[in-house]
């Protein structure tokens, strides 16, 4: 079972998910995609992880902007899982950059 992060803990994590922000009890990233079939896809891609792992972000889809939200609703909170899929969502975002600056 996922235990709510410590405010350092939180602090410690975010020193390695530069593109991410705490707004209260959310992590949060915000990423323009060149193109809005390709913000899609990477939402298709990201959905595909959420199931996988059980553990889902709020998406807001602003045409080819994209806001990601991370939290546990059932711990009120930011845990691991939130930091994990934060890592999966960058992992995603640096490929779709990776390979449309190609």
């Amino acid at each position: 079972m996922a235990k709510l992060l410590s405010d350092d803990q939180i602090d410690e994590a975010l020193v390695g998910l530069p593109d991410w922000n705490r707004e209260g009890e959310e992590l949060v990233r915000s990423a323009e995609l060149p193109a809005f079939p390709l913000a899609i896809m990477v939402v298709n891609r990201i959905a595909e992880i959420a199931e996988n792992d059980n553990h889902h972000p709020d998406i807001d889809i602003r045409y080819r902007t994209l806001t990601f939200r991370c939290s546990t609703h059932s711990k009120a909170g930011i845990t691991d899982l939130d930091i994990s899929l934060a890592r999966e969502i960058d992992g995603v975002l640096d490929a779709v950059s990776t390979n449309s600056a190609s």
